[in-house]
């Protein structure tokens, strides 16, 4: 694939897997140097190491496990960022978690973790890594929000409030930054197929007694009006064209790939 990227490096929470790691490995290919973060077994962040290091051309790529639920934390994993890639030129803010329930009976624990995590680890990423993107007239900020940062779904009102606050971060870092060099846009994907997500799957079709092909299409991707999944490949490729060249005046916006599901 041509290396848009060739020279420049990136950090990327929550890449161990999933969307994450389809970013990370996509960067990587494109040329950059790229930082991974994230949680999971030993095996599977030593096996994406490998993969992305590979992609860069041997080796392992350099990782952070700091706990983004705490600012003190983040400020740490772009500290080591810098001191591992020299600088961060791209910052991408992935890192996400999902609870769901009635609002009744949404454990406030959880509403706490989960704006930690969604929304708050990004503000203090980007606070962060922008006084060196300013210093060097040039960077890349990418939030990746959702479709539910755009539309609400019932059960899920801490997650909708996070990426609803992450569009909005978006757009006021966008404005702070727009005659810099910097740029800050947030991706909004549908129900992307990740192995969690295929998880679901497999829980609703128990569940209701119906096959994986209906719980897909029917409880799944009922709001996604192409009944297929958002393809993490085609997340990645979202964010390396906001990242690449001839970019700079592609700022503030909340990008939806969703099979039409906010067109509805």
């Amino acid at each position: 694939m041509e290396r848009t990227l060739e020279g420049r490096t990136a950090l990327v929470t929550g890449s161990t897997s999933g969307i994450g790691l389809g970013i990370a490995r996509m960067f990587a290919r494109a040329g950059a140097t790229v930082m991974l973060n994230g949680l999971g077994r030993p095996e599977d962040i030593a096996a994406a190491r490998r993969e992305v290091g590979a992609a860069m051309g041997g080796g392992e790529a350099p990782f952070s496990d700091h706990d983004l639920s705490r600012p003190a934390a983040v400020r740490e994993m772009v500290a080591a960022a810098e001191k591992a890639l020299g600088r961060v030129d791209i910052l991408v803010n992935n890192a996400g978690i999902q609870f769901t329930a009635p609002i009744e009976e949404f454990p406030e624990e959880q509403w706490d973790r989960i704006l930690a995590i969604n929304l708050s680890a990004g503000f203090h990423a980007i606070k962060a890594a922008l006084p060196g993107m300013r210093a060097r007239g040039w960077g890349r900020i990418v939030n990746i929000a959702s479709a539910h940062g755009l539309v609400a779904s019932p059960f899920k009102v801490a997650y909708v409030a996070a990426k609803h606050g992450v569009v909005g971060l978006t757009k006021t870092v966008a404005l702070e930054v727009a005659r810099t060099g910097v740029t800050c846009n947030a991706i909004c994907p549908g129900f992307t197929r990740t192995p969690l997500a295929e998880a679901q799957v497999v829980a609703a079709a128990r569940e209701r007694g119906i096959s994986e092909e209906e719980a897909l299409t029917e409880v799944v991707l009922a709001k996604q009006p192409s009944k297929r999944w958002v393809e993490v490949e085609e997340v990645a490729r979202m964010a390396l064209y906001v990242c690449g060249p001839d970019t700079a005046s592609l700022n503030g916006a909340a990008l939806s790939i969703d099979g039409a599901w906010i067109a509805a």
